[in-house]
C-alpha cells in the first residue's frame, strides 16, 4: 500500500504531469472566459444603441479568437511548443489548403461583408433568386430565412454575395391591390361617369371615392384585427386607371410578422366582399 502511495505521489511531482494539470486549468480558464464574452457580446448586439447586426458570425468570431489565444498559451507554457513558428508553417500550409475550401472561404468573406456591411441582417425581408423570406441568422457559412409557409431554407452566403439581393417591405406588412370598376365611382363629384347617358343617369350606382375609399380602410381594418392587432393607420393609395378601373391598394402592418399571411387573406375576402 505504501508502494502504492509513493508511486502516485512520484508521478504527481513529475513535470508531465504537472504541465497537463495547469493545461487542463487553461483550457477551462479559456471555456469560462469564452462564454462571458459571449455572454457579453451578445448582450452588446441585442442593445438599441448597437449599430452592428445580431448576427451569431460575430460572437463565433469572437469565440474563436478566443480559443485561439488560449490553445496558444497552452501550448507554450506547458508544452514548449513555439506558436510563432507554428503559425509560420501553418500559414505556408494554408494556401495549400485554401484551394481545396475556396468554397468555405467564399462563404466566410460573404458572410463577415454582409454582416460589418449591413447589407442583411436578421428580421430583414429578402428575395433572393426565387427565394425569399425572413432573415433568421448568419453564420459563417450560410444565411437560414423562414419563408411564408414557415419552410426554414438555407442559402449559401457566397450565393448571396453573387446574387441580385432584394429589400422587400417588413414581414409584417401586407400590400394587397384591388380595383374599383370605372362605372361605380364618381372621381370628381358632379362628373358623368363612364356609361353614363347624356340624362346623367349612370349605368350603375355611383359612389364617391373618397367615401369607398374610408370603407375599404374600415373594412381590412376590421377584418385583420381579427388575426393580429393592427400597428399604425392602414392607408390606401391609387395608381392608374385602366379598363378594369381605379387601381389601387390598401397597406397595413399587423403586430405578429407570423400571422401576416393570415391577415392578407382575410383583407382580400373583405374587400372582395365590398366591391364585388
Amino acid at each position: 500500500m505504501q508502494d502504492l502511495v509513493t508511486t502516485i505521489l512520484g508521478f504527481l511531482q513529475t513535470p508531465l504531469f504537472r504541465n497537463v494539470f495547469w493545461a487542463a486549468v487553461l483550457i477551462i480558464a479559456t471555456a469560462a472566459v469564452a462564454k462571458l464574452a459571449t455572454k457579453a457580446v451578445s448582450h452588446v448586439l441585442h442593445h438599441d444603441s448597437n449599430p452592428l447586426p445580431t448576427s451569431s458570425i460575430i460572437i463565433n468570431i469572437i469565440r474563436a479568437l478566443i480559443w485561439i489565444v488560449g490553445g496558444s498559451v497552452v501550448l507554450d507554457s506547458c508544452f514548449g511548443v513555439d506558436t510563432s513558428s507554428l503559425i509560420t508553417a501553418l500559414g505556408v500550409g494554408g494556401i495549400a489548403v485554401s484551394l481545396g475550401f475556396q468554397d468555405t472561404l467564399s462563404n466566410l468573406i460573404g458572410g463577415l461583408q454582409m454582416t460589418f456591411m449591413g447589407i442583411v441582417k436578421p428580421g430583414d425581408n429578402i428575395e433572393v433568386g426565387t427565394e425569399r423570406g425572413v432573415v433568421q441568422d448568419v453564420t459563417w457559412r450560410h444565411t437560414t430565412i423562414k419563408d411564408s409557409l414557415g419552410q426554414t431554407v438555407i442559402i449559401p452566403n457566397s450565393i448571396i454575395s453573387k446574387t441580385a439581393l432584394v429589400h422587400l417591405l417588413p414581414a409584417n406588412r401586407m400590400s394587397v391591390p384591388f380595383a374599383i370598376p370605372r362605372r361605380k365611382t364618381a372621381l370628381v363629384e358632379g362628373e358623368i361617369a363612364e356609361g353614363t347617358a347624356a340624362t346623367g343617369e349612370a349605368d350603375g350606382e355611383l359612389v364617391d371615392i373618397d367615401e369607398l375609399t374610408a370603407e375599404i380602410i374600415a373594412e381590412a381594418q376590421a377584418a385583420a384585427s381579427e388575426i393580429s392587432p393592427i400597428i399604425g393607420e392602414p392607408k390606401v393609395f391609387f395608381s392608374e386607371i385602366s379598363e378594369l378601373g381605379i387601381k389601387g391598394k390598401v397597406i397595413l402592418t399587423v403586430e405578429d410578422a407570423s400571422k401576416t399571411g393570415d391577415a392578407t387573406d382575410a383583407v382580400v375576402r373583405a374587400v372582395a366582399r365590398k366591391l364585388g
